[in-house]
């Protein structure tokens, strides 16, 4: 990474149990696999319970990735999202030219999902267009939602879209994640509170020089939370509690004493080593990040998948029903 010193607004949050202070979002430049299918982890999926539904879905899709499905002007896209053709005069603004900010506070799309989908790559940031180019926004007629469900036990976070007034659920993908450090006295056995949350509009972006405090020092917030930080906030199960300062955020970077350079902890990924908060490889928290921050998005984080219970009725049941 090339070093960018930002005199960044700072904004008061809490994250963990400590607190800090969040600059304000700064697009930077990005890396993301690309992949279609991933690869197998070690940990199979233990399928004691046939009858649970999150669980039979958890064994036939955790290697299936329908992500390309969001940014595709193709034929394969989720029907939830449209292409459209740029123009600068439109209909829904007076007055000048319509930008892709434009475009993406009218169909309620993040600038990162729309760039993604432009270029037709992992980029998520450039946004030069010309008349005539196509790319993807969701559909303002669909009731979109967002669900994410985090299994503790594999560290595996299953991603799915849920149109709302048909209750229908569509798999997206699933994550590899690092979950809160061993702690027998919690109900989830670590640091990472069981329960239902809603993600928070409080986001941030960092990259290098970005700076803010954690645990009373002066850091780089890249070398804590990654690129990206989503907060969310609810009830922990079996209590009044209300949970406050956890968040779904990248893996944090620390600074190579040999080359100076900073480079991402991916070994943190798949651990138990975070003060609560969810973990994920970069590539996979910008592309999260890219696709729920303009849309409701629920949390749920459960000890094992056959916890969870799942939103509206898979698309893949309905279409085997009607053909019966």
């Amino acid at each position: 990474m090339k070093k960018q010193r930002t005199n960044a607004v700072i904004v008061k949050e809490q994250v963990g149990e400590e607190s800090v202070e969040n600059a304000e979002p700064v697009l930077q430049e990005k890396v993301y696999r690309g992949v279609i299918t991933q690869e197998p982890e070690d940990r199979a999926v233990e399928i004691d319970d046939l009858d649970s539904i999150a669980v039979s879905e958890a064994s036939k899709y955790k290697f299936v990735n329908n992500v390309h499905r969001f940014f595709t002007v193709g034929l394969n896209k989720f029907p939830f999202v449209e292409t459209v053709s740029y123009k600068g005069r439109v209909s829904w603004l007076q007055g000048r030219p319509a930008w892709i900010a434009d475009y993406a506070s009218h169909f309620s799309t993040s600038r990162h999902f729309i760039a993604r989908s432009l270029n037709g790559k992992n980029d998520y940031y450039t946004q030069k267009v010309s008349t005539g180019d196509k790319f993807n926004v969701f559909s303002s007629e669909v009731n979109l939602e967002f669900h994410l469900v985090l299994d503790i036990s594999q560290h595996m976070m299953w991603f799915y879209a849920h149109d709302v007034d048909k209750d229908l659920r569509y798999f997206v993908r699933t994550y590899k994640v690092g979950c809160g450090r061993v702690d027998h006295d919690m109900q989830s056995g670590c640091l990472s509170p069981l329960g239902t949350f809603k993600l928070s509009d409080k986001i941030a972006i960092f990259k290098e020089g970005i700076e803010g405090y954690f645990k009373d020092s002066k850091i780089e917030m890249i070398s804590v939370f990654g690129t990206r930080w989503i907060p969310y906030v609810g009830e922990e199960d079996n209590t009044l509690a209300m949970i406050k300062g956890y968040g779904i955020h990248g893996a944090p970077w620390y600074r190579n004493e040999t080359t100076g350079e900073l480079e991402e902890n991916r070994a943190s990924i798949g651990q138990y080593v975070s003060s609560g908060c969810v973990r994920l490889y970069q590539e996979d928290m910008e592309e999260l990040f890219s696709i729920v921050i303009t849309k409701p998005t629920t949390v749920q984080i459960v000890k094992t998948i056959k916890d969870a219970k799942l939103p509206g009725v898979a698309m893949e049941d309905l279409a085997i029903a009607a053909s019966n």
